[in-house]
């Protein structure tokens, strides 16, 4: 799927975001170019109801001038060199979105491998006795909120979300 250029329309950035070591483009045997010179990873972070069931997870809307704007996925972005898709995705959801990566039990992790770059979704559910208040803390998203999982599928998702989604809730339990 081609990449959509920025809205030329869309609002500009709230402010400018300091760039990590390891912040950049591959270029993928996909033909497509990825985020992250390092490979990326993203946090899908649940929260479990009464009876242990993950009831909600939480959902970044990403600005319109980002890649793939306007679509929903997770809080993540590009692995410093020094850094586990753990530690990556747990850095990324702070700053992104206000997550404390000590509210937050990594579960596990699926990767999506794409040759000389990968993605990681790192599986977690918030910490028993713990709360977690997403916000929008950078330019990168419009809003970051929680979403009832049932719901997660009539969102606009990013497509590379949309197309893991499935396999993801399974993870959720």
């Amino acid at each position: 799927m081609p990449t959509s250029p920025p809205d030329p329309d869309a609002p500009a950035p709230r402010a400018p975001r300091h760039l990590q070591p390891g912040d950049g483009w591959v270029e993928c045997t996909c033909g497509r170019r990825h985020w992250g010179l390092h490979g990326a990873a993203g946090l899908l972070l649940a929260r479990r109801d009464t009876a242990g069931r993950a009831a909600d997870v939480v959902l970044q809307h990403r600005a319109p001038w980002s890649d793939q704007g306007g679509t929903w996925g997770v809080p993540g972005g590009a692995i410093a060199p020094d850094e586990t898709p753990a530690q990556g995705a747990l850095r990324e959801a702070h700053e992104e979105a206000g997550i404390d990566p000590g509210a937050v039990r990594v579960l596990t992790q699926r990767t999506l491998e794409h040759g000389p770059w990968r993605y990681t979704t790192v599986v977690a559910e918030v910490v028993a006795g713990a709360e977690v208040t997403p916000a929008a803390t950078d330019a990168e998203s419009l809003e970051v909120v929680w979403v009832a999982v049932e719901d997660v599928a009539t969102l606009d998702l990013l497509p590379a979300f949309a197309e893991a989604w499935p396999a993801l809730r399974e993870l959720l339990g």
